[in-house]
């Protein structure tokens, strides 16, 4: 999957990146732990903290937030239509993989992913900058759809569909009901365990697997690039990544679950395997 205006990869490595560097229509956003940030960051990246991307309610702090407080965010970091967005974080992709989902759910494409992050960046030893950049605010139009989120009354009603699959990206411990962080424990039935960070290679700064490795791995869990999937993690944090990944690996249709097992497991009405 490609960005046709400026032919950027979906999937972007450093020394593309560093290439980029200076395009008046590239914004770079940093979700890196503010004091990294500080350190030393990538130059031009605009800083931004995970806590700006989620709704932050209980019990489901992942939902994805109001469209008055994402207006005020991408405002902020001066967001255009013509803006092509380099999204990069120091935790192999989780807060990224979220960002180009809120990205999918205002309608603005133009997104990259740098494969590792800051990781990956830092590995190759490439310039880091103490700079912070001037954010030049923009008046962008923020209008959220939901075509690329489930709700809870979704996920239920496809929970017998042969054509969906749940993509869970818990730890097998949450997964299990052995490691319990909602009122219940367990799975949503029928869901497909594949934890986040097993979608990452640690002997390449945490860039994403070999995409056929993966292919092969997640169909033999039945999370085949025909089916639509739904992932979730716990507060859809985890499964920013997993619906990033599932966008890589191109399949056909990938939601995120954003009310994930915070809503799900502290629901009164929900059904669980264990």
């Amino acid at each position: 999957m490609e960005n046709s205006a400026m032919n950027i990869p979906l999937l972007l490595e450093p020394e593309q990146l560093q290439a980029l560097i200076g395009q008046p229509s590239l914004l770079i956003i940093d979700i890196c732990n503010p004091t990294r940030y500080q350190e030393g960051h990538i130059e031009g990246a605009i800083h931004i903290s995970p806590a700006e991307t989620q709704l932050g309610t209980p019990p489901a702090p992942g939902k994805i937030p109001t469209e008055a407080s994402l207006d005020q965010l991408f405002k902020k970091i001066g967001l255009t239509e013509d803006k092509h967005v380099v999204v990069y974080d120091d935790e192999g992709g989780g807060w990224a993989g979220r960002f180009i989902w809120l990205l999918d759910s205002i309608g603005h494409v133009k997104y990259s992913y740098l494969n590792g992050g800051y990781l990956a960046w830092e590995d190759e030893k490439r310039p880091l900058t103490t700079e912070v950049p001037p954010a030049t605010p923009s008046t962008y139009n923020t209008r959220i759809n939901h075509n690329h989120t489930a709700s809870i009354d979704e996920v239920l009603a496809r929970l017998d569909d042969p054509e969906t699959a749940i993509w869970d990206a818990r730890s097998p411990q949450e997964f299990s009901g052995e490691k319990v962080l909602a009122a219940k424990k367990g799975h949503i039935p029928g869901a497909a365990n594949f934890e986040w960070t097993q979608a990452m290679d640690p002997k390449r700064a945490l860039r994403v697997k070999d995409q056929h490795l993966l292919l092969d791995t997640l169909a033999a869990l039945g999370l085949t690039t025909d089916k639509k999937v739904i992932t979730h993690c716990q507060t859809h944090h985890r499964s920013g990544f997993t619906y990033l990944v599932a966008k890589i690996l191109g399949f056909k249709e990938i939601k995120a679950y954003d009310g994930s097992w915070s809503e799900w497991g502290n629901h009164p009405e929900t059904p669980v395997e264990s």
